[in-house]
């Protein structure tokens, strides 16, 4: 009996497989002859449709309201992104824009198209972000979703909704003149080594250092220290804590030399150690071309009493 039951499914299984070759053949079939019969080019559509995005533009950047209410149809849709509030038909949407032009001299949009989708051969949705830009002030970016509809040969907007994109405020101009020190660094020595890996956190706001300080023992210190920059005192600042429960911060500095001269760095730190003594320090970086940079540690105190300098060294990046 089983001999016949795996008899019958290969039987089965080949009539199977026989009738998806001939849906197959017939399906192909069929979408070659309509691709003959003409349906619409998808990619000249969406050259189509952006080509009308870059007319808009345009329209927008003369404050025109009768040209740029031109590209949406007759029954559109426009969902305002600061109170979304529905601007509804291409009347009142020249009047929106009427009003926002007269309100608004010198505003100018840029977009950026992200994606174009076909719902079907006559409906297009565009993902994208609109940059606006006006003298004298802040840029104001929004994401977009515009559904386009074509309509006697051309491709208008029927609906569009906008939404206010948060702005990353980054720090970075600030923070740029220390962006030598991102990668990873070496002190080391018959005694010792020490290891820093420095890298940037998300927009670029601050420059983490992790470091850690190994003996013939293996690692007996390690720690990180934070670099950002100090809106209010106008200054670089950075913040240290160390896996003894340590924790400085400091106040950054540079000399101002001529281009002759190494670029030189001082950090200025005030701290306390995890039974409270206080510490200072002041911290002297030199750039010794992009392959490294010499440290050393001055005027050096623990509780008010003044401790030995640190000697200089070379730290090489790795």
């Amino acid at each position: 009996m089983d001999l016949w039951v795996k008899f019958a499914c290969r039987v089965m299984n080949y009539h199977v497989l026989r009738m998806t070759a001939v849906l197959i053949l017939v399906v192909g079939c069929r979408i070659c002859s309509g691709q003959a019969a003409g349906i619409p080019n998808q990619a000249e559509d969406e050259q189509a449709i952006r080509e009308a995005v870059a007319s808009y533009v345009d329209a927008f950047n003369q404050q025109d309201p009768q040209e740029v209410a031109s590209h949406w149809s007759p029954e559109a849709v426009y969902v305002t992104p600061i109170d979304g509030r529905r601007i509804i038909g291409r009347k009142a949407i020249e009047e929106q824009f009427a009003t926002i032009f007269n309100s608004a001299k010198g505003l100018e949009i840029s977009v950026a198209v992200e994606s174009i989708q076909f719902v079907s051969p006559n409906v297009a949705v565009e993902q994208g972000q609109a940059t606006f830009l006006r003298p004298e002030a802040n840029a104001q970016v929004t994401g977009y979703s515009a559904v386009h509809v074509r309509r006697d040969g051309a491709w208008l907007l029927d609906r569009v909704e906008e939404k206010n994109v948060e702005m990353h405020v980054s720090n970075y101009q600030h923070l740029k003149q220390l962006e030598w020190l991102v990668g990873s660094w070496v002190d080391q020595d018959q005694t010792g080594r020490i290891e820093t890996v420095c890298h940037w956190t998300k927009n670029q706001n601050f420059l983490h250092r992790a470091f850690t300080v190994s003996g013939l023992q293996g690692i007996h210190l390690s720690g990180m220290q934070i670099i950002g920059w100090d809106a209010v005192e106008k200054r670089i600042r950075s913040w240290t804590f160390d896996s003894d429960g340590g924790f400085a911060t400091g106040l950054w500095s540079s000399d101002e030399t001529d281009s002759q001269q190494p670029e030189t760095w001082h950090v200025r730190k005030k701290g306390h150690t995890a039974s409270g003594h206080t510490t200072s320090a002041v911290n002297v970086l030199t750039r010794n071309g992009k392959a490294g940079f010499a440290f050393k540690s001055v005027s050096r105190t623990f509780d008010g009493q003044i401790l030995p300098n640190i000697p200089e060294v070379i730290v090489t990046r790795q």
